[in-house]
């Protein structure tokens, strides 16, 4: 996986702007049909908004409620399609709804209406390549059967548990990047820390994008016959670069953030109901509880954003009052909290979390722009099949005769595996020198790639030690320098490993792996110094 420099005399035959989830899933189908692709991402790939989720591959249960059938229909087959594409990131996981007295929402009659039809409307979920990652129809849960599996949900006004499965991704970093990298092997060019700074026109046609390259501090030019605007959050930013301010305030926000607890649950996603009347979550993650998220609009530049107290705080208040008296946690229980924008394309509802989370494909010909698409909206569940519908626009404004996508047909980079725990089971025995659990949470995470990390931790010893509880090794951090585009620390911390994403790893961890990468990138101590304090400022709680 190297980073492109582009051919400035090259014409592509798409010019992606963005390289979130969004992005990287366009640059892959088209790139897979026999197009020309050139991907272009301002900081490092899924650093925004597709690393800011609650971790889960979902139906959108919820949505119902809003009578959205075609978006949940769509969702719970792409959820279907990342079980098969991507096995060793995608898994199923038990979903328990509390049920109570509250609220009508929340009783257990209206909810089994819903359990009802989204299983119908599940029809397919049984047909995985896979058959570990079938997913059952959903079971009712009594007051005692669910205090006796879950003991922290016991309250005065529990009636029981309605319990349901989605999927939850593993590490939805490394799940674009996969994406990016199924898109590098499918023919297409790619480089992160390369910021569009702009257009070029001929009259009113779009003929490609200047850049600056972050890494080599040069302009570049890339030319290309059709531009797709992926920018998420910033979309109507990158649209303002053209001067054209076309359609400037169609584009809302809004703030979703997580934080990360001690173990509250013991086996099952627990979903209760906020006395606003929003959905919120206790999810297990690596040992701990991973709870969320917030859906409240965020008004101001996206470059401004951050996670805030307040916004902890206001979490941590849903939580302590949605679930039961036996879960009670403060800022001093949160190890570490994370989050992003999401782009939403609805401007009908007063409430963000009530707007839709479908996208929207625009054609800028509209806007007096010919040659340019701007993808809007959308979630990270059906990002594959959007792709597939922008890949099938482009190629009519483009007048290419579109060849049928097959992503869903082909396993992304990384994840050819059949049967995914007979594979876990092989790595065990084929690296018996480590730990069962170590190299379990390693061949999840690299899937067929551990075979590469594992032969860089063999040459030296160094590299083989462990750093965290889930045995990450600095093998890690060579093979994310040498082979997956890693220019900084936090790539390294938060996106090509899990060893940041759980909170701090420790100083000792963090100046080890610092050492490690500094090493190979040629930095020196005041870059080292600058690299840490960068981490530093991520883990600090607001």
């Amino acid at each position: 996986m190297k980073r492109s420099d582009f051919k400035e005399k090259k014409e592509y035959d798409l010019i992606i702007v963005g390289g979130g989830i969004t992005g990287a899933a366009v640059a892959y189908d088209a790139a897979s049909r026999g197009l020309s692709v050139a991907l272009l991402e301002r900081d490092d790939f899924g650093s925004k908004t597709s690393s800011a989720t609650s971790k889960l591959i979902h139906g959108g249960l919820r949505y119902l409620a809003n009578f959205e059938l075609g978006l949940v229909r769509e969702s719970l087959r792409e959820r279907r399609i990342l079980e098969n594409i991507a096995p060793n990131f995608v898994y199923p996981v038990p979903n328990m709804i509390i049920t109570d007295k509250k609220f009508i929402k929340s009783a257990k009659f209206a909810i089994k209406l819903g359990m009802i039809l989204y299983d119908i409307l599940s029809f397919d979920k049984k047909f995985t390549w896979d058959k570990s990652k079938k997913l059952p129809l959903h079971r009712s849960m009594s007051r005692a059967e669910t205090i006796s599996e879950e003991p922290l949900m016991e309250k005065n006004d529990l009636t029981g548990s309605l319990v349901y499965y989605d999927c939850a991704s593993i590490f939805p970093e490394r799940l674009t990047l996969a994406f990016v990298k199924s898109a590098l092997y499918s023919g297409a060019e790619a480089a992160n820390y390369m910021e569009v700074t702009g257009f070029t026109f001929d009259g009113n046609k779009v003929t490609g994008v200047t850049a600056k390259d972050k890494i080599k501090n040069k302009k570049i030019t890339v030319s290309g016959r059709l531009v797709i605007n992926c920018a998420g959050p910033w979309a109507d930013r990158v649209l303002n670069l053209t001067g054209k301010n076309p359609h400037e305030e169609s584009l809302r926000r809004s703030e979703g953030i997580h934080i990360i607890t001690k173990k509250l649950t013991n086996k099952h996603l627990v979903t209760a109901m906020t006395p606003s009347g929003r959905h919120i979550f206790i999810i297990p993650w690596r040992g701990y509880s991973l709870i969320g998220t917030t859906d409240k609009e965020y008004l101001g530049s996206p470059d401004d954003w951050k996670v805030t107290r307040e916004s902890i705080d206001g979490l941590i208040d849903e939580i302590n009052t949605s679930f039961s008296d036996k879960i009670t946690i403060s800022y001093s229980d949160v190890i570490h909290s994370y989050g992003g924008l999401r782009p939403l394309v609805e401007n009908q509802t007063e409430d963000v979390y009530e707007s839709s989370r479908k996208y929207e494909i625009f054609d800028n010909s509209k806007d007096g722009i010919e040659g340019l698409l701007t993808v809007e909206g959308g979630k990270y569940t059906t990002s594959r099949n959007l792709a597939l519908h922008v890949v099938d626009e482009a190629c009519r404004k483009l007048r290419i005769k579109a060849v049928k996508s097959e992503t869903d047909k082909n396993y992304l980079a990384g994840s050819e595996i059949e049967d995914i725990e007979a594979f876990v089971q092989y790595c065990i025995q084929l690296y018996d020198n480590c730990d069962k659990e170590q190299v379990d949470y390693l061949a999840r995470i690299y899937g067929t790639e551990i075979e590469n990390v594992m032969q860089i931790a063999a040459r030296d010893k160094k590299l083989s030690e462990k750093l965290n509880k889930d045995g990450e090794i600095p093998a890690q951090v060579v093979y994310a320098v040498n082979e997956e585009m890693a220019f900084t620390l936090n790539d390294i911390l938060f996106r090509r490993t899990g060893i940041g994403t759980i909170g701090h790893p420790g100083k000792d961890v963090l100046k080890k792996v610092a050492d490690t990468a500094a090493k190979i990138l040629g930095w020196d101590a005041a870059r080292k110094k600058a690299e840490i304090d960068s981490a530093e400022k991520i883990f600090k709680k607001p």
